[in-house]
């Protein structure tokens, strides 16, 4: 194992500080296709609701990507803007270890990529519950744990190999297994989870590397090595990469999961579970049917 003083100290998981810079040195570059993926599919789930949301509104760490607006199925949907992370001068940046909202009425929450960088989901998603009216909604779209499960194995690799040991170079992501749960914890009724996977392909390891660089996705970690990567290291980790995850035509494979999660504050006009002993007919009864 590597020795502990080679890491950079934090009591936090991820390095905010890091991170809010990369955003907003990436300004002025497009949309990237991991956002436009989510607004596309965050379209899609809330056309299929028969609900009018009149004060909404979506936080996020970069609020470039952030949709102006959408629409339920009985009306539109114009969204406010807070950042939990970069402040790119026209959208109010907060804390999101604290957080506070300008107000705490609103019929629609959407968490737009942000739980994966959240130190404590647990108490985020009680603050946004406490935001929501009775009957709001609340709706999260994040990084799901199994991607860039192929860059991860690649760097184990090379960081044994190179270094004798290894370092946490890929944040750790919220399974699916955990979403309900964590739902029902912070207050949530109706608890809804899914996922999208998505294979994403690239002509190198190289390239793949690039692009997490200008998705500003690279190691967010605070305990991270203070070296820098070698070249030696940099391109075995690819060479791993590319022997253990290309396609016949030479183009490499990466994982890409997008995990949803959605669930309500209650409100006494939401459908319930029947009380236990309540059914009219028992199971032996429909089964000699």
């Amino acid at each position: 194992m590597l020795q502990e003083n080679k890491y950079q100290k934090s009591d936090e998981l991820f390095d905010k500080e890091l991170i809010k810079k990369r955003l907003d040195l990436a300004q002025n570059e497009p949309v990237d296709f991991i956002s436009e993926l989510v607004v596309e599919d965050l379209h899609q789930r809330l056309a299929a609701i028969k609900r009018d949301f009149q004060n909404a509104i979506i936080i996020g760490p970069n609020p470039k990507s952030f949709p102006p607006s959408s629409a339920s199925a009985t009306s539109p949907i114009n969204f406010s803007y807070i950042s939990t992370l970069s402040n790119n001068g026209k959208t109010k940046a907060i804390n999101a270890n604290n957080l506070t909202l300008p107000n705490k009425n609103y019929d629609l929450i959407i968490s737009f990529l942000d739980l994966q960088i959240i130190n404590d989901v647990p108490k985020y998603l009680k603050q946004i519950h406490a935001h929501l009216n009775p009957d709001g909604l609340m709706i999260a779209a994040y990084i799901g744990n199994e991607t860039l499960n192929e860059l991860r194995l690649s760097w184990l690799k090379a960081d044994e190999e190179i270094l004798g040991g290894s370092y946490a170079r890929v944040a750790p992501f919220i399974d699916i297994k955990s979403a309900g749960n964590l739902l029902q914890s912070a207050g949530f009724a109706l608890p809804v989870a899914d996922i999208d996977h998505h294979i994403v392909r690239y002509s190198s390891a190289l390239s793949l590397m690039k692009e997490i660089k200008t998705l500003c996705a690279s190691n967010p970690l605070s305990q991270k090595p203070n070296e820098p990567i070698s070249k030696t290291h940099l391109f075995l980790a690819a060479k791993y990469y590319e022997e253990n995850f290309a396609d016949d035509d030479g183009r490499i494979r990466a994982t890409l999961d997008i995990l949803w999660m959605s669930g309500w504050k209650p409100h006494e006009s939401q459908q319930k579970p029947l009380a236990r002993g309540s059914a009219q007919v028992s199971m032996s009864q429909i089964f000699k049917k």
